[in-house]
């Protein structure tokens, strides 16, 4: 897997990232859904420049001009439901992409700290030989994408994955590593160091579903 940690470079993402995860900023949740969509909008920038290109002739008024397009069939896959203003960060740009949805969620059987990855729901259109992209704002543990993954591979396998999140834990990282194909690519604004005991990133920003929609039951 190849991991692109744009963090490693200062740019305009640090201010959307400093907001997401300020304490205060972050009670906004219209801000916070906007500045997760323009994150978005910044990986699937960097992350174009990696795909397949051709020549193609654009009619112009006063004659042809010829311009290198994408030639990639995208399917945009989300995990819901934090995953949704990251989805239309993407989607922004890639605008002709196909899209996915699949749910993925802790469930904690014994009522403590350990829990199982529950996936439930999944519709998307064809992925074989397609270029994924799949969406997950937070990637701690990594648990929920891979149980995505497997649960994706049941509808066939893509040509090519990419990986999109926006903070996540160097634990995380190395166990996704582990789990999806070496041509697999990881972009990623943001990388922390630790996991609490409950498995959630340190200092991370909290629970990325509850900032953008509400607390849930």
């Amino acid at each position: 897997m190849t991991v692109h940690h744009l963090q490693e470079n200062n740019s305009i993402l640090n201010k959307f990232i400093a907001e997401i995860r300020d304490v205060k900023i972050q009670k906004d949740s219209l801000r916070f859904r906007r500045n997760i969509e323009r994150i978005g909008e910044v990986l699937g920038y960097e992350l174009s420049k990696s795909l397949l290109y051709g020549s193609f002739d654009v009619e112009t008024p006063l004659g042809k001009k010829e311009i290198q397009l994408c030639k990639n069939d995208v399917v945009l896959c989300s995990i819901l439901r934090a995953g949704l203003p990251l989805h239309q960060g993407l989607l922004n740009y890639f605008d002709d992409a196909e899209n996915a949805f699949i749910s993925a969620y802790r469930h904690h059987p014994n009522n403590n700290a350990d829990f199982e990855i529950k996936v439930e729901y999944f519709a998307s259109p064809a992925v074989e030989n397609k270029t994924l992209l799949l969406a997950d704002p937070m990637l701690a543990t990594g648990q929920s994408l891979v149980a995505v993954y497997e649960a994706i591979k049941k509808a066939g396998f893509p040509k090519e994955i990419h990986i999109v999140t926006v903070i996540g834990s160097k634990e995380g990282v190395r166990f996704i590593k582990n789990h999806f194909p070496k041509n697999t690519h990881l972009w990623i604004a943001a990388i922390d160091d630790e996991l609490d005991s409950k498995g959630y990133i340190v200092p991370g920003l909290g629970d990325a579903g509850d900032l953008a929609f509400g607390e849930k039951l």
